[in-house]
């Protein structure tokens, strides 16, 4: 559902004091006094609203999760690094969402200093043809291998285009050529669908989405993955 806008609270409210003015046209010339005085309740109303609809959607995500866990951290086809770590880290993200690119220094950081926590990468394109295909050639075997260079390389480009696409296969010892050949198996646009169709399972609507256990972090809020990573492992020694 989603939160009126401030114009769809105000047509609410007249409606509202239409209804009360046929009622009790005194109680209803009141309660317009006082809106006029106090214009704030509207903004206060609205910021209501939209804490509800984010606590319900928390509500809605957190019951996926558990429904599609198995397909969030152990789907075989996605580029998992640290794969012995106890603590799953899941990141649905696209090589040309700025927010991303922001995001990623600090992804691979938490990579390297966290060994014990799993990093499970899903390509989610959503901005465009060369998104689709940095997506793609990204889940073929040889660019497996190098995941995180590539995935670093990829991020670090202002404006990824196929010129700089193929600049960092290249820097990544991948043949450009023979990269997007493979990344042509229908097998690999049959796994960026099933992504597609897991984000809109879980309530995703941008890039990046992270996810520890139950929890979801929207956007790039490495200050919260940081700390769901901690909570995760607290968990995780309190039950071994």
């Amino acid at each position: 559902m989603r939160t009126p806008t401030g114009a769809g609270l105000a047509l609410c409210l007249a409606l509202m004091l239409s209804a009360c003015q046929r009622d009790d046209e005194a109680f209803g010339k009141r309660v317009h006094a006082y809106l006029m005085a106090h214009p704030e309740v509207i903004r206060d109303v609205a910021a209501k609203l939209q804490e509800n609809d984010r606590l319900a959607a928390v509500k809605a995500s957190s019951a996926a999760i558990g429904k599609h866990r198995d397909q969030l951290e152990r789907d075989p086809r996605d580029v998992v690094l640290n794969p012995n770590g106890k603590v799953t880290v899941v990141e649905f993200f696209d090589y040309r969402c700025g927010y991303c690119k922001l995001a990623a220094p600090q992804v691979a950081e938490l990579i390297r200093e966290h060994p014990d926590v799993r990093f499970v990468f899903k390509q989610y394109p959503i901005f465009g043809e060369v998104s689709d295909t940095a997506a793609k050639v990204s889940l073929t075997g040889p660019a497996k291998a190098k995941a995180l260079g590539l995935y670093t390389g990829l991020m670090a480009e202002k404006a990824l285009t196929e010129e700089t696409l193929n600049a960092q296969l290249q820097a990544a010892g991948l043949d450009p050529a023979a990269t997007r050949q493979a990344a042509q198996d229908p097998a690999i646009e049959r796994h960026i669908l099933d992504t597609r169709a897991l984000a809109t399972a879980l309530h995703i609507e941008g890039t990046p989405a992270f996810i520890v256990g139950d929890t979801m972090i929207a956007g790039a809020d490495l200050g919260a993955l940081r700390a769901a990573i901690a909570v995760a492992k607290a968990g995780e020694l309190k039950s071994s």
